[in-house]
Parts: structure tokens; sequence; C-alpha cells
């Protein structure tokens, strides 16, 4: 008997050690790779989502993975990392200018609004009586209202005028290590794949297949509705004569990427037109931006569907939570955590035999 208890008690502490060693190594690694999180995380959900054509890419290059990883990332660069690496420079190299046009919002006086918007049905009377409260407070009440939100625009640009060496670093680590994910691409996904397995048998399986398809969803849906509506988007401002139509364009994609919509820039542009008397490009910008404003509700849900059958508003819902929880990389944590957590939650639900049928 006393035999059998240092034999469990053995046992016990050689289990205990080994987990507490585990541990130890598993924290140890997240601290040593704590500051390439933010790029493993974008070059993971880059790969994922691209993945499929980069298949396609390998079977025309006569099956040569490292000509087919070549080109995708030649792609990544020119499609994903350009766009977004020209607004942050646009928005750097001209930061002085922008802070001369949000320090002059104080000094800005409105004309009086024009007859035909109090016309508009059900907004025309609001806009009207906003319009003229703005009027009678004068440049000093505008300047107290808009105090506030001007130091932190400011703030905001200075940031980005500071850190953007550092975002460069960011892509081309994130570019390096989407290139490595796609030469061994196979392989992890696999290992991936029996992790999962082992941790929550064939829920975890097609729980990891989900969340790849969550991943694809997301990025169809908000990154490329952020880009067809900042390209659509810009076309309007250069038409319409809008002076440096490239830095608002890149203002326009950065607000799509992040869920507020192109009306933050395009309504004040609008609101410029018709304040220098061009109000016909500023009737045609003002429909064009209502057009935008309301595209994504048919462009963003239409590209979703494609690439994962999920209820859309748990889509949304998580687009939305990991935005304001984790920030833009949030955009695609935030889906994938609702997606594998609803995948498990009806599978319990519902109650599924070892053989995959349904119980009960």
């Amino acid at each position: 008997m006393m035999k059998s208890d240092s034999l469990q008690a053995e046992g016990l502490t050689r289990t205990v050690l080994a987990l507490l060693f585990l541990a130890i190594l598993v924290a140890a690694s997240f601290w040593i790779l704590h500051l390439f999180f933010t790029a493993l995380l974008w070059a993971t959900m880059i790969v994922i989502s691209t993945w499929p054509l980069m298949l396609k890419v390998e079977a025309r290059l006569w099956g040569r993975r490292a000509f087919a990883v070549a080109v995708m990332t030649l792609l990544m660069l020119m499609v994903l990392i350009l766009p977004i690496s020209l607004a942050a420079v646009t928005i750097v190299s001209n930061s002085e200018e922008i802070a001369g046009w949000i320090k002059s919002l104080a000094t800005f006086s409105l004309p009086p609004p024009p007859e035909w918007i109090a016309t508009l049905p059900v907004v025309g009377r609001k806009i009207t009586e906003q319009w003229q409260h703005v009027i009678t407070i004068g440049p000093a009440g505008v300047s107290a209202l808009l105090t506030p939100y001007i130091g932190k625009a400011l703030s905001w640009v200075a940031a980005i005028s500071g850190s953007v060496g550092l975002m460069a670093i960011e892509f081309l680590l994130t570019v390096f290590i989407a290139a490595i994910f796609y030469t061994c691409g196979d392989r992890a996904a696999a290992w991936l794949s029996l992790f999962a397995e082992r941790v929550a048998g064939h829920y975890g399986r097609s729980s990891l297949i989900l969340a790849a398809s969550a991943i694809r969803a997301v990025a169809f849906g908000v990154v490329g509705t952020a880009l067809i509506q900042s390209l659509l988007g810009g076309l309007g401002l250069l038409i319409s004569g809008i002076p440096a139509a490239a830095i608002l364009t890149a203002f326009v994609f950065i607000c799509c990427l992040s869920q507020l919509g192109p009306m933050l820039v395009l309504i004040p542009a609008v609101i410029w037109l018709f304040w220098s008397g061009q109000t016909g490009w500023g009737i045609g910008l003002g429909v064009w931006t209502v057009f935008l404003g309301t595209i994504d509700n048919i462009v963003s849900p239409f590209l979703m569907r494609k690439a994962v059958d999920l209820p859309m508003l748990l889509v949304f819902a998580g687009v939305a939570g990991g935005l304001m929880v984790f920030g833009v990389i949030g955009l695609f944590i935030g889906p994938v955590v609702l997606a594998v957590t609803y995948t498990l939650l009806d599978a319990w639900v519902v109650g599924e035999g070892p053989a995959g049928e349904k119980v009960g």
C-alpha cells in the first residue's frame, strides 16, 4: 500500500513538473515572439485569404511552388501592402497641410443653405436647422465646438507621422513571413489540423476549416468593399475637382477599412463644393456620396457569402466587436472567434455522436 502511494505521488509530481515546464516554455516562446505578433497575425490572415489563388498560380506555373511564392509575394506587395503604404505615406507627407486644414475649421463660416436642401424628404428640414445653427453661433462657437476634436485629429496625424518608419518595417516583415507561410503552408495546415483534432476531435477540424472560411469572408467583404469604395470615391473627388484628391482618397480607404464609411470624407467635400459656388458639381458628388455610402450593404454581404456560410449578423458582429476591441486586426479576429464558438456551441446543443450522426 505504501509503495502504491509512493508511485502515485511520484507520478503526480512528474505530471506537475512536466506541465510546469511546458507552461514555462510556452510563456517564454510568447515572450520571445511578442514583438512579431502583429506581423505574424497579418501574414496568417493574408496567406489564408489568398491560399486558393496561390494554388491556382502554382498549377499555372507547372507546379513550381517557388515561382508561385514569388508571384504571390509581388501581388501582395502591389495589391495589399502598396495601397495601405501609399495611404500612410500620403498622409504623412502632407501632414502639415492636413494640420492646417484641421486648424482652419475653427474659423470656417458657412454661407446660407441653398433653398433646395429644405425640400429634401425626411432629412431636409433637419439639415437646414443644423446649418442655420452653425451660422448663428459663428466662428467662435464653431471653434469651441471643434476644439476637442481638433486636438485629437492633430494628435492622430502626429502619431502617424512618427510611426511611418516602424510601419514600413512592419509591412516588410509581414511580406517576409507570408512568403515563408506560402512555402510551407501545406505542412502547417496539416499540423494545425492534427492539433485541432487532438484538442476537440472532428469538431476541431471542422472549426479550423470554418475559421479559415471566416478569414476569407472578412478579407473579401471588408477589404474588398473598402477598395471598391475608395477607388470610386477617389474617382468622384478627382472628377469634381476637389483639391488634394489623393490625400482624401487615402482617408476614404482608411475610413472604409475601419468600418466608418466614406461619408466622413465625402460629405465635407460636397459642402466645400456648395460653399465655393460649384452647385452642379456639389449635387453630382452628393448623389455619388449617397450611392457609395449604401453600396457596402450590398457588396459586402455578397462578397462574404462567396467565402463562408454563416449568419451575416454573426459576421458583422464579429467585425464590429473585433474592431473596437483589437483595432484593425480585430476585423479578422472577431469573426473567427465568433464563428468557431458558434460552431462548437451549435454542435454541442444539437448533440452529434462519434460518427457525426445527430442524437435525439
